[in-house]
C-alpha cells in the first residue's frame, strides 16, 4: 500500500491534496463532503475585507431607510452594527468543531492594519493557519516593484507577529524576481508557498461591445507554469510548495511533487466533477506510484527538479530553441 503521507506549512497531512479556498469550502456541509471525500485539508473560503466593507454599507444604507420614516425613527436601531468579520469567525469556530482535519484560513485585506487584526481573530477561531492572499494590482505609474514588495513583506511581517500558527503566501507569477521575493518572503516567516493565485481575468464581449466577469474553467495544461516555477525553487526553500492551478487528476499531482510541491491545490476539477472526484485523484496517484515502484511521497518528490548535466535544457530555459519541441 502506498503511503500518501506529507506535510506542508509544518502541518502533518494524510495525502498531498488540499483543496483550495472556494465555494467548495464556504460552508460546514460541503467541508464535511470534502473531508469524507479525502482531502487532506481545506483552506475555508476567503474573508475579504472589501466585501466586509460593501455589506457593511449597505446594511447602514437599509438602517438609514428609516430615518424620516418618523421622529422615534432614528434611534430604532441605537446599538445595531453590522457584525463584520464576527460572522466569519463565526462560521469558522463550528466548522473547526465539524472536522477533523486542517483548515487553512485565506485572508485578503486592502488596509494593511486589518492584516494581523482578522490573521489574529481567525487564529482565535481555532484555524490550523493562514494563507495571504496579497496580490493587488498597482494603477499608478509612480510606484515602483520594490515598493510593491516591501508593503507586502510589511504585511507578512505583521502577521507573523501577531499570530504562532503556520503562515502561507499565495504568490502570482508576476513578480520583477520571482526567487528574490520568495526568499524575502520565506525570512520575515512564511511556512509555506501556493503556485500560483488563479487570478481573476475580466473579458470583453466584441459583439455587444460590453465588459464580461467569465469564469474560465481550467485543465492540466494550465499547470505547467506551476511545475517550472516549483521545479526552479523548492529546493531552495525551507518552506513548502502547494502547487496549484490545473491539477485534474494524479498524474497531475505526480508531476508537480516530482518538480518539488509538497502538497497540491485543487478547485476547478472539483467544481466540475463534485468531491468524489478527490477519491479518483487519489487513485490515480496510489496507482502511478505503484506502477513507478514508489512506496511514499518522499521517494520521488523534487526528482526532476534537479538539473542533470547531460539533459540539454532545464527548467531555466527562457525561449524555445531549435529542435526542443522535438526533444520531450
Amino acid at each position: 500500500m502506498s503511503d500518501l503521507r506529507t506535510s506542508y506549512m509544518g502541518l502533518s497531512l494524510k495525502n498531498p491534496l488540499i483543496v483550495g479556498s472556494s465555494p467548495l469550502s464556504a460552508r460546514v456541509d460541503k467541508i464535511l463532503a470534502l473531508e469524507a471525500a479525502g482531502a487532506s485539508a481545506v483552506v475555508l473560503k476567503s474573508l475579504f475585507e472589501e466585501q466586509v466593507r460593501i455589506d457593511a454599507d449597505a446594511f447602514e444604507q437599509d438602517l438609514a431607510r428609516y430615518n424620516e420614516t418618523s421622529a422615534e425613527a432614528t434611534s430604532m436601531f441605537p446599538r445595531l452594527e453590522h457584525a463584520g468579520t464576527r460572522t466569519h469567525v463565526y462560521w469558522v469556530k463550528e466548522a473547526r468543531k465539524a472536522v477533523k482535519i486542517p483548515l487553512i484560513a485565506s485572508v485578503n485585506c486592502l488596509t494593511e492594519m486589518q492584516w494581523a487584526e482578522y490573521a489574529k481573530a481567525l487564529e482565535g477561531a481555532g484555524v490550523d493557519g493562514i494563507e495571504l492572499n496579497l496580490y493587488s494590482p498597482s494603477r499608478d505609474m509612480s510606484t515602483t516593484a520594490a515598493q510593491i514588495e516591501d508593503r507586502e513583506v510589511g504585511i507578512l511581517d505583521q502577521v507573523r507577529k501577531a499570530v504562532k500558527i503556520p503562515i502561507g503566501v499565495k504568490l502570482h507569477p508576476f513578480y520583477t524576481n520571482l526567487p528574490n521575493v520568495v526568499k524575502r518572503f520565506q525570512d520575515a516567516g512564511a511556512n509555506g508557498f501556493v503556485m500560483f493565485n488563479r487570478l481573476f481575468q475580466p473579458d470583453i464581449d466584441v459583439d455587444q461591445e460590453i465588459k464580461r466577469a467569465r469564469f474560465h474553467d481550467t485543465d492540466s495544461n494550465d499547470a505547467l507554469l506551476s511545475v517550472r516555477w516549483t521545479a526552479l525553487l523548492s529546493g531552495q526553500l525551507s518552506a513548502g510548495i502547494a502547487a496549484s492551478t490545473g491539477i485534474s487528476n494524479g498524474r497531475d499531482m505526480a508531476k508537480v511533487i516530482l518538480a518539488g510541491a509538497r502538497a497540491t491545490q485543487v478547485v476547478g476539477v472539483l467544481l466540475r466533477e463534485k468531491p468524489a472526484h478527490i477519491g479518483r485523484m487519489l487513485e490515480e496517484l496510489t496507482a502511478w506510484m505503484k506502477l513507478h515502484g514508489y512506496k511514499n511521497i518522499e521517494g520521488f518528490r523534487g526528482k526532476l527538479a534537479r538539473v542533470n548535466p547531460s539533459e540539454s535544457w532545464n527548467f531555466s530555459a527562457s525561449q524555445y530553441v531549435e529542435g526542443l519541441i522535438g526533444l520531450g
